[in-house]
């Protein structure tokens, strides 16, 4: 009798946990030139925002040999998948030079500046989305882990495996409240 007890309970708790939804995860969208791009200037931000627990989506206007953006944990996808598709993703990231040559890019960007539901950032050349703003300068500084994914993914994009322990953002708007901030102001 206690097994036939026991089975009923196991069997309830399971179709409980069926019906409970999953926890919504932050979404990290990055579109960069080329994966050298987004691994020599986000790669340790994008490893340690994994580990944080964070979807990462990655894309490239210059796709090429992915497996560096694969050692990071990051999913690479099309550049069309970033636009439509009627979602927002949590934060954005961009490499400026992009936002010269991308129309849609600079749109949306503009637009998630504008709303201030999305935390903004951009990395290489300046971008002044609307209003002629320059964002805030901030930096990330890499754990150990991102470090050491970050040297392999470099390795295996042809850069030089050589770290710096921080990398450096422009910030437009919205940042995300998280117990463990990540991006801290310059200065």
């Amino acid at each position: 009798m206690h097994e036939l007890d026991e089975r009923d309970r196991q069997r309830d708790v399971s179709r409980s946990r069926q019906r409970t939804p999953r926890l919504a995860r932050y979404q990290l969208d990055v579109v960069g030139a080329h994966v050298a791009d987004v691994v020599d200037s986000a790669g340790g931000w994008l490893f340690d925002r994994v580990m944080a627990g964070w979807d990462v989506r990655v894309a490239v206007a210059d796709t090429g040999d992915l497996a560096a953006l694969h050692i990071l944990g990051v999913q690479p996808v099309a550049l069309s998948a970033m636009f439509g598709g009627g979602h927002t993703p949590t934060a954005l990231a961009v490499a400026g030079a992009i936002c010269r040559t991308d129309d849609r890019l600079r749109d949306v960007l503009a637009a998630s500046v504008r709303s201030a539901r999305t935390e903004v950032l951009a990395w290489g050349e300046l971008w002044p989305p609307s209003g002629g703003r320059h964002g805030a300068e901030v930096r990330h500084e890499l754990s150990a882990a991102a470090r050491v994914f970050k040297a392999q993914a470099a390795f295996a994009a042809g850069l030089d495996a050589k770290v710096a322990p921080f990398e450096v953002f422009r910030s437009y708007g919205q940042s995300v409240r998280t117990d463990y901030p990540d991006l801290l102001p310059v200065g």
